[in-house]
């Protein structure tokens, strides 16, 4: 891994280095982990719920603002994962070990951790009900439960993902498969899938087939290769400005697209994908593979789906500019299980919780929120082992960048930011309430004052 020390002579990647040593040593005074699971009481000021990258951020701002005893986290889960990471796992270039921390460690003190599984939302009567029935009443809910991988709506798995040749980055049980897989091809399809559903981070489907692309050539196995991106949508990507640099590397790596394809069958012991032609229904074309990298259908939570605080499609349904419920204003929604029409990911969670800090505080106050979030996500679309292309935009679909250069161009320090610092950032400002995405480091530096 090439050290930060040789992209300091980037001045804004330099400023980032430094903010992120000031920002996580200011952190670090504040150590934020609580010691066991507790019993839940029946009543909190403040419920959050899900124990990903919205919930425990979102409980240590609140905590902040409220005091310990008041907010509780319910979370089954013994461990939380920094998923963006994934990616390089996937590809070799990361431990899988790296992306992990105990919840106990992540949760923050004086918040308590109930673990457990949330069973039934009942925003009418401000209760949701846990395992064996408990039920627990709020006075504020936070719903920031995800959103759930599907394998299940493709024919043949998740059983065919004990065959090898097939791996998936989205699982934390099929994400070193990836890696198995690709150090394992010999010759012939190399396919990698995006889904007719949302997903998480939407960039990741073609991160991977870079890498891999990289990897084969650096193996000297790339002559042999013929690497099928199969998309259910009808572009690269969603920005036009990226898909047009996306486009180019495209063209230059000799990779084939193929749209409006989606995945609907694997066939393991035969080494078969089958798509269907979104185009013309009914039509599939059965495609062989010596490596198949799969992006499973995903969905919001059944939890979510099937309460009151859903909108048509099953998503929480919230003010896009506010993240307060549409119908009930003591709840509040955060990350991908939420319906926001923006791309899923830890960045659009970053820049979120600020605006939802801010919510919340009006709200307690029987004021009307004013803050109003634009939309921001970032993907840092990892094109080589050492390049990343960082794609940041708004709910238009429109760049929304924070470095005074262009960032459809890629670059070696934009990886090493991707790959090194924002991990660090996630696990010592971000998850502890002191990142709100980069809003102001992008004025800082548009303004000349860095």
């Amino acid at each position: 891994m090439t050290p930060l020390v040789m992209v300091v002579s980037c001045r804004p990647i330099r400023f980032l280095g430094s903010f992120l040593q000031q920002g996580t040593q200011q952190a670090s005074k504040f150590q934020l982990h609580t010691g066991t699971p507790c019993a839940a009481k029946d009543y909190y000021e403040f419920l959050v719920l899900g124990g990903g990258s919205g919930g425990i951020t979102m409980s240590s701002r609140i905590k902040k603002k409220v005091g310990a005893g008041k907010v509780a986290i319910v979370e089954p889960s013994e461990k939380h994962f920094y998923q963006p990471i994934w990616t390089l796992v996937g590809a070799g270039a990361k431990k899988l070990s790296s992306s992990s921390r105990s919840m106990e460690k992540v949760i923050p003190s004086g918040v308590e951790w109930i673990k457990s599984r949330v069973r039934e939302l009942d925003p009418d009567k401000n209760r949701i009900r846990i395992d064996e029935g408990k039920e627990i009443a709020y006075k504020y809910l936070i719903i920031a439960l995800g959103i759930k991988l599907e394998f299940e709506k493709i024919k043949g798995l998740p059983e065919g993902f004990r065959y090898p040749k097939i791996g998936s980055n989205y699982s934390l049980v099929t994400v070193e498969k990836t890696w198995k897989a690709l150090q394992g091809f010999k010759e012939g399809n190399a396919i990698f899938t995006f889904p007719n559903t949302p997903i998480k981070c939407a960039g990741a489907p073609q991160k991977i087939m870079y890498l891999a692309d990289a990897y084969l050539r650096k193996t000297g196995k790339r002559e042999n290769a013929n690497i099928i991106f199969n998309t259910s949508l009808g572009a690269i990507f969603g920005v036009k400005k990226y898909a047009e640099a996306l486009e180019e590397i495209i063209k230059a790596r000799n990779i084939n697209v193929n749209y409006r394809q989606n995945l609907i069958e694997v066939l393991p012991e035969k080494h078969e994908a089958v798509f269907e032609d979104l185009d013309n229904p009914g039509k599939t074309n059965v495609i062989s593979y010596e490596m198949l990298h799969v992006t499973p259908p995903m969905g919001p939570p059944d939890v979510v789906k099937d309460s009151p605080v859903a909108d048509a499609a099953g998503w929480v349904d919230v003010n896009k500019e506010t993240l307060q419920h549409q119908k009930y204003p003591n709840v509040f929604g955060i990350g991908d299980c939420t319906n926001l029409p923006t791309s899923k990911t830890a960045a659009a969670v970053a820049a979120q919780s600020g605006i939802l800090d801010h919510t919340i505080s009006l709200v307690m106050k029987n004021k009307k929120p004013v803050k109003k979030y634009n939309g921001y996500t970032s993907c840092p679309l990892v094109t080589n082992y050492n390049r990343v292309i960082l794609a940041e935009f708004d709910y238009n679909a429109q760049p929304l960048e924070t470095f005074p250069f262009d960032q459809s161009k890629e670059r070696l320090s934009m990886y090493i930011m991707k790959a090194d610092m924002m991990p660090i950032l996630y696990w010592n400002a971000m998850l502890k309430g002191y990142w709100n995405g980069p809003a102001r480091l992008r004025s800082l530096l548009h303004l000349g004052r860095l």
